[in-house]
């Protein structure tokens, strides 16, 4: 890939710039607030602890009240209330400011700047999730990976400010301008689409399958927390160390974002968070075990990399409530408000359990070993239970905890695109051969009836695993095998793909909902999505199109 391809794909927009400034400044907020940016003799080990523990219990808390806000009353989601999210946001840094002035209530005011912070971030949060899910996934993804490449870079330049003069440039000057950024890109959104007007006690199936879907992934990335929570507690005192973990975890989320934004121009990307932690468990839960063996440098670089980490599977969080409310049709204030409730609370623990550990000596041993063997007790447990306990210790993935990038272009020396070459003729097919295409339609015409209700995904082994395993794609009949051609061609997404396939079948919309436990709502515009990308105005064009199509004979 050369230079200029590399700048057009992280040609940044006023969406992916204003997430990326409010990422910037409120990145320090993963270790420990705003202090990178704040004078180091006000940071006492009791002045970061008190804050700390302030601005991340009521951060967790202000997911789970969400989710449970919306749910019952889902009217307000419609707007974009940014003044409701600055305010608080706007106030905590005022008390912040106070209380470097004011020693005498420092501490008091300490507390209070780090509840309303914490407020005022996970309102922001909230309102950035919302836009991301609004726009289409192709958008919404790439908006958000750029704005986590952009905001380390933005973070790196903030420390060319005077230290002085950002503690007051945050409230006054870059505070509005990511608040101006949400407030102009929310008037692009259709308010009509599913996730806004959707009223979830009308249909609580839907939400609980959601919950059943995700909350391992959850889980997971909550696992991630509570590593980088206990290792807050260790370095609590060596406020330091808090610029090195800001660094290293940008950095990492610059890292991963770029290549991420390469691969998928090339191939389609299925990033899956509950695999990814399967592979990284066993190098953080050996980190542990050695954390009272090694050096204390150890320990502070130990802290960085996971956090490092950490800030990588926070963006595939996001990316994934985005991909969850478009395909579901359901509230992305919910299922964000429900999945990042999961991972801060988990953070909360780590930080709480490792403060508690590390004040106490059993029997001999030394505090450090005692958070190493509860660290990696837990850390145990927790895999144990999120690879399904008793019941699923091998399971397979659920398809949903997947997230799915499809390629923007296919790789060529040219860049244009180009028609896929279609299955291999040895491809096994059941129930129909090359017959004419009369004869093929009104086989078509009997088997939807007699596949009334049948999910698409029993009619054909998903395409993924025939890819991962190298072997040939084993289809069920011939409308499986041309779904998969226009998925292929028409950068179909695996949902898109189910619902073309579900209706070619004959399937009504009510029967679709009912067996992918969405909306009927959901279920068209999906449809409306299809026939835009296939550019096809109603059903019987769709049959036709799947009856004939053969990207061989397509033109490059």
């Amino acid at each position: 890939m050369n230079i200029a391809s590399l700048v057009h794909i992280l040609k940044p927009n006023v969406t992916s710039l204003g997430y990326a400034l409010f990422l910037a400044i409120n990145a320090a907020g993963v270790w420990g607030g705003v202090f990178p940016f704040l004078p180091m003799g006000f940071q006492t080990s009791e002045i970061v602890f008190w804050f700390f523990l302030s601005q991340s219990l009521v951060f967790s808390l202000s997911y789970f009240a969400s989710a449970l806000g919306v749910y019952f009353f889902p009217g307000p989601t419609r707007r974009f209330m940014v003044t409701l999210a600055s305010a608080p946001y706007f106030l905590g840094w005022c008390c912040l400011i106070a209380a470097i002035y004011l020693d005498a209530f420092s501490l008091p005011l300490v507390v209070a700047g780090g509840g309303l912070l914490g407020l005022g971030s996970a309102g922001f949060f909230m309102l950035w999730q919302r836009l991301f899910s609004s726009f289409d996934a192709d958008r919404g993804s790439r908006d958000l990976i750029v704005g986590t490449a952009y905001a380390a870079v933005m973070y790196f330049a903030l420390y060319l400010i005077p230290q002085a003069v950002t503690a007051y440039l945050i409230p006054l000057v870059f505070l509005p301008l990511f608040g101006l950024a949400i407030v102009l890109k929310s008037r692009e959104i259709n308010r009509d689409q599913p996730m806004f007007e959707d009223v979830p006690r009308d249909h609580p199936r839907v939400y609980r399958s959601v919950i059943r879907d995700y909350w391992r992934s959850a889980f997971c990335v909550g696992a991630l927390g509570f590593c980088t929570g206990i290792m807050r507690s260790l370095a609590i005192g060596e406020p330091q160390v808090g610029a090195l973990v800001n660094m290293m975890s940008m950095a990492g989320a610059l890292v991963a974002a770029v290549v991420v934004l390469v691969l998928w121009q090339y191939k389609n990307l299925r990033l899956n968070v509950v695999g990814a932690y399967r592979v990284v468990f066993p190098f953080v839960i050996t980190s542990f075990l050695l954390l009272p063996f090694l050096l204390t440098e150890y320990a502070q670089w130990l802290a960085a990399v996971l956090y490092a980490v950490y800030s990588v599977a926070i963006m595939l969080m996001m990316m994934q409530c985005a991909q969850a409310s478009r395909d579901r049709g359901i509230n992305p204030v919910f299922i964000y408000g429900f999945f990042g409730g999961v991972v801060y609370a988990l953070h909360d623990v780590g930080f709480i359990g490792g403060s508690f550990a590390e004040q106490i000596m059993i029997t001999g041993i030394e505090p450090l070993a005692v958070v190493a063997l509860v660290a990696v007790y837990l850390l145990g447990l927790m895999y144990f239970v999120g690879q399904g306990g008793f019941r699923k210790i091998f399971g397979r993935d659920n398809g949903a905890e997947s997230i799915e990038l499809v390629a923007l272009r296919p790789a060529g020396k040219s860049g244009k695109a180009k028609a896929p070459a279609p299955p291999s003729a040895d491809a096994p097919v059941s129930g129909e051969s090359a017959r004419p295409a009369q004869q093929r339609r009104s086989a078509r015409q009997g088997n939807a009836g007699a596949s009334q209700g049948k999910s698409a995904a029993t009619q054909r082994q998903p395409w993924p695993d025939s890819q991962r395993r190298g072997d040939a794609p084993v289809y069920q009949d011939r409308i499986s095998k041309q779904a998969e051609l226009l998925r292929q061609h028409y950068r179909l997404s695996a949902r898109e793909t189910e619902v073309m396939e579900l209706i070619a079948r004959g399937n009504t919309v009510a029967r679709i909902a009912e067996d992918l436990v969405v909306s009927e709502n959901t279920i068209r515009t999906h449809s409306k999505r299809i026939y835009t990308k296939l550019d096809i105005h109603k059903k019987q064009e769709l049959l036709d199109l799947m009856d004939s199509f053969d990207p061989s004979e397509l033109e490059d």
